[in-house]
């Protein structure tokens, strides 16, 4: 959609958030307890005259646009950037907030082009992110921290995003390992307390946690320690109940704002969600499942009520195996692909469009039918061909299925920027088959957290092969690429721990496992804001600070280009702004007028 285009529009953000809304059912207002809040989350209100609502002065501002600018100042309206540069031209009016950076380092807001923010926001409980404890005593901290702002006798939970592995006992990076039952209760004793590894554990609890749990069923160690595993596990079965016994509307909405205020935190201002495995209600559901059809209505909620304080893009999963894919067939005919407004926006069918990706699967035929409807496709891939001789691995699979597709419908992966995901067993010669008909990459530093360094020398596994990719989208007509988090089940949404991950290789237990594969700062950085602006179709949106563009950014509390490796993983937002309005505020910087 052009830029005139969305001028044009009549169809007002406020309509269609309680359009929306309203057809999820009835709007009840959701209160967020805990640790992270907004600045605000109702519109300060803007002057009705020229003067910017907000100008930001004495930053060292990196618009990431094509010169590769770097600026002093910015000024805002409306929610957009007005000018950029030069904002020393504009008249501070009476309602003008004027913001001085004091020489911190500002870049656009983080563009996250595959996560599942929205199971983030349907967790049970207060979920804690735990992705950025480095030892025992900070997950203490943390959580005494969540305690102390939320009711006594409420759950505190961690559900993925996290490892053992980077939660060290001694100073030894090897030593790491969850809390024990007595650890945990030295830091919550007046609420039960609840943490699972990736999508099925193993977790921990506290002594009102064991308690409780073990009252319905779950065996609980006495240390604290509940075993994960597949299908079923100890820690499936705490989660089922949880989710039972706390996910009320209520519950979910209050959720939501609380994932949202996270995200705000570590500066990802925009979100593609890629759906969830269809729950059941069996304690075979992981950490990963969720109602597909139903998931989004607490969001749309939030944003109904004009709380919603991110940018949200939807992609629809389909994972049948019936050949026919009825469901997907039903979406395609009766849904919108970006659809919505510059808060909220439908996008295409993935992170799967089939169940499996083998002949013998539906994946063909589906792509096939996404294609035909003029849809975009995203698909992900873990693997990786083991031998020259063996089976194909999933990503040459899903390649031939694009080129099958292409052929049917001449040009759609280029026009409509179809994706693979993850991709860390990639190879040159698959890159540039992808590449030739126009087809993408989303690129995930998933392995930082429990990757290994591989043991065979056919594909690298700890990847994705960044060095090769971004190489490759050097060249003319190069393969597009972005950057994703995948959180957060089995990878943490920080942003900059994936950055730290595609910069220096090295894993949670500082052990280098993609060797030769490292990427500068300022590419990664490139890959998640210009380039991700391209990936949602909204370049001319979103991913820089320009001129006419929404006005998203994040204020940093280290030079993120000057830190140490150690101290990029330690980098947080302390301002973040979102559609022109600060909607985080770690109280580092104020501002007069307003």
């Amino acid at each position: 959609m052009t830029t005139d285009n969305r001028k044009d529009r009549k169809f007002s953000r406020r309509k269609f958030m309680k359009t929306a809304a309203a057809a999820s059912g009835a709007l009840l207002a959701g209160s967020a307890q805990g640790m992270w809040k907004p600045e605000s989350k109702k519109r300060h209100k803007r002057p009705s005259n020229p003067d910017p609502d907000l100008l930001l002065v004495n930053g060292r501002i990196h618009t990431m646009d094509g010169g590769q600018r770097i600026v002093s100042s910015v000024a805002i309206k409306d929610g957009r950037f007005v000018e950029v540069g030069y904002s020393h031209r504009y008249h501070q009016g009476s309602g003008t907030r004027v913001i001085d950076l004091r020489g911190r380092t500002v870049v656009p807001g983080i563009i996250d082009n595959h996560n599942h923010i929205v199971l983030m926001g349907n967790r049970p409980g207060y979920h804690t992110p735990l992705e950025n404890a480095y030892s025992i005593p900070d997950v203490q901290a943390i959580y005494a921290a969540r305690a102390a702002g939320i009711p006594g006798g409420a759950w505190i939970t961690t559900i993925g995003g996290f490892h053992s592995n980077h939660i060290y006992a001694t100073a030894d990076p090897t030593s790491g390992r969850l809390p024990t039952l007595a650890e945990l209760d030295a830091a919550v004793l007046n609420n039960p307390a609840f943490m699972m590894i990736s999508f099925s554990g193993p977790g921990a609890t506290n002594t009102l946690g064991k308690s409780i749990l073990e009252s319905q069923g779950v065996v609980v160690a006495a240390n604290g320690a509940i075993a994960g595993g597949f299908p079923v596990s100890e820690c499936s079965k705490a989660l089922l109940y949880l989710r039972q016994t706390l996910l009320t509307p209520a519950e979910r909405r209050r959720s939501v704002i609380d994932a949202m205020n996270y995200a705000a935190s570590v500066g990802v201002t925009t979100h593609l969600d890629q759906g969830a495995f269809q729950a059941i209600n069996t304690a075979s559901d992981g950490a990963a499942h969720e109602d597909n059809f139903k998931m989004h209505i607490p969001f749309l909620e939030v944003y109904g009520q004009g709380d919603g304080i991110v940018r949200l893009r939807i992609n629809f999963l389909h994972m049948e195996s019936d050949p026919n894919t009825p469901e997907l067939v039903q979406r395609l005919k009766n849904a919108f692909p970006f659809f919505g407004d510059d808060m909220v926006r439908t996008g295409g069918i993935g992170e799967f469009i089939a169940q499996g990706t083998s002949v013998t699967s539906p994946f063909a035929a589906a792509a096939q039918r996404v294609a035909q409807a003029g849809w975009r496709a995203e698909v992900h891939s873990l693997g990786r061909r083991q031998t020259p001789t063996s089976n194909p691995a999933d990503f040459e699979l899903e390649i031939m299925g694009f080129e099958a597709a292409n052929t049917a419908f001449p040009g759609i992966v280029r026009e409509t920027r179809w994706v693979i995901a993850h991709v860390p067993g990639i190879t040159q010669e698959w890159i540039d088959r992808l590449q030739a008909i126009g087809g993408n990459l989303s690129l995930t530093g998933w392995q930082y957290l429990a990757g290994s360094l591989p043991t065979s020398t056919v594909a690298p596994y700890a990847g994705p092969p960044f060095r090769m990719i971004v190489d490759s989208g050097n060249r003319p007509d190069g393969i597009h690429s972005g950057m994703s988090s995948d959180g957060m089940q089995i990878a943490p949404m920080n942003p900059w721990l994936h950055m730290y991950y595609a910069t220096t290789g090295l894993n949670a237990r500082r052990v280098l496992i993609n060797p030769g594969q490292q990427i500068t700062r300022q590419e990664v950085l490139s890959l998640y804001t210009s380039h991700n602006g391209w990936f949602l179709h909204e370049e001319d949106q979103l991913g820089t600070i320009e001129e006419g563009k929404l006005a998203d950014l994040a204020v940093l509390n280290y030079d993120y280009f000057g830190v140490s490796d150690d101290d990029l993983k330690k980098i947080r937002s302390v301002l973040t702004v979102v559609d022109g309005e600060v909607v985080y505020n770690a109280g580092v910087l104020r501002w007069h007028g307003g």
